[in-house]
């Protein structure tokens, strides 16, 4: 596939931005003059062009992005410039879906930028071909489960009805009890699907942490972040997460080894204050976790001597639940058992839990992380 066929340059003013030698863009590859080299790199950045003549969201990130510091690790890291519009909205998204899939099937990580949220469900499609269950997370402080609304507030309810389906799992973080039907809820609930409010995030962030380590794939809405530090994004919310618990989240994002694409949605320019704060977040929120994705350890290889296997006998099953510590990181998975022949849940039966899980299971009590990934299993 010749990449540059769908791309359009980041601008001369973009490229030649003057920062010092150790700034994030002096340490990146960016599609200027010519397309770089992406062949063997970790990350790819798409930016997503508006459909009108605005300014461009992703060149306003990429400028406050390009200003960081570069963070830890060995940067491989392409900027493709913005994606190039198609006649209509559908055939960008489809032109982004085989850009994506191109990008997996070579292990390179996209993080797309800008555009609205129902980009997401081009970034889901782009997973269909690889023969593999996927499990998604997404931040948002809506559902986007309306029926017969507009893409942008239904792209969720799309994903769950796609077919064929190969959604494992969909976790939900950040969203506000006041502003969802609540109907969405039971229908996740119904699904063997979680969703948490943004105070139980807040209440429990590292209890979040095993969630986000369960995604192959992240999508971000920046109307989850509170719109003192977020204002630009036409859903802009007076409560929600802090930019500081985003960046947390993007940390613990990038260090998940199984994600292996994300998505920053919505950002508006013409709604940021004068400084564009919600740029300077968004791209911190990069930052983080390309942070992250350069602290990643191996893929876990639980029989290695880097793991300690617990046994924990379930008296009202007669079963033993098998849990694994890392060493290094001192996180823990959870084995639950899938039936004999359907070897495509191989991959999602070792789940990331907490140690409150071992603990609870140690009680004799069964984790309902553990209950719920069975009744998908079976």
């Amino acid at each position: 596939m010749d990449l540059k066929l769908f791309f359009s340059p980041v601008t001369s003013e973009l490229a030649s931005y003057e920062s010092t030698g150790n700034s994030f863009c002096k340490s990146i590859h960016v599609n200027h003059e010519k397309m770089p080299d992406y062949k063997n790199a970790d990350i790819a950045i798409i930016g997503i062009e508006e459909n009108d003549n605005r300014i461009n969201p992703s060149d306003v990130i990429r400028q406050k992005l390009y200003s960081l510091k570069k963070g830890t690790g060995k940067y491989s890291i392409v900027d493709f410039g913005n994606l190039r519009k198609g006649i209509d909205i559908s055939e960008t998204k489809l032109r982004l879906q085989e850009v994506c899939q191109y990008l997996l099937e070579q292990n390179t990580l996209p993080v797309i930028v800008g555009g609205t949220h129902d980009f997401d469900y081009a970034q889901y499609q782009s997973y269909e071909d690889m023969d593999k269950l996927v499990s998604l997370l997404n931040v948002d402080a809506f559902l986007d489960m309306e029926e017969g609304a507009e893409a942008r507030k239904n792209h969720i309810q799309k994903i769950l009805l796609h077919d064929p389906n190969f959604l494992f799992n969909y976790s939900h973080i950040g969203y506000q009890s006041y502003l969802i039907d609540h109907k969405s809820i039971e229908t996740l609930e119904k699904l063997y699907f979680e969703a948490y409010r943004v105070g139980h995030l807040r209440s429990n962030m590292e209890e979040m942490e095993p969630i986000i380590r369960n995604a192959d794939m992240m999508s971000f809405d920046i109307a989850a972040i509170r719109s003192s530090d977020a204002p630009g994004t036409s859903n802009a919310q007076p409560f929600g997460l802090t930019s500081e618990e985003a960046c947390q989240i993007c940390w613990y994002a990038g260090l998940n080894e199984k994600l292996s694409s994300v998505g920053f949605y919505e950002y508006d320019p013409a709604c940021d204050d004068l400084n564009q704060k919600t740029a300077s977040v968004v791209a911190t929120m990069i930052w983080y976790f390309i942070e992250g994705y350069y602290h990643r350890k191996d893929e876990p290889s639980f029989k290695s001597n880097d793991y300690v296997k617990y046994v924990v006998s379930m008296p009202s099953d007669a079963v033993n639940v098998n849990f694994y510590k890392s060493k290094l990181s001192d996180k823990w998975w959870m084995e639950v058992p899938y039936p004999k022949g359907k070897e495509q849940y191989a991959r999602n039966c070792i789940v990331p839990c907490s140690y409150q899980d071992y603990e609870e299971a140690s009680k004799g009590e069964v984790p309902e992380r553990y209950i719920t990934t069975h009744s998908k299993l079976i």
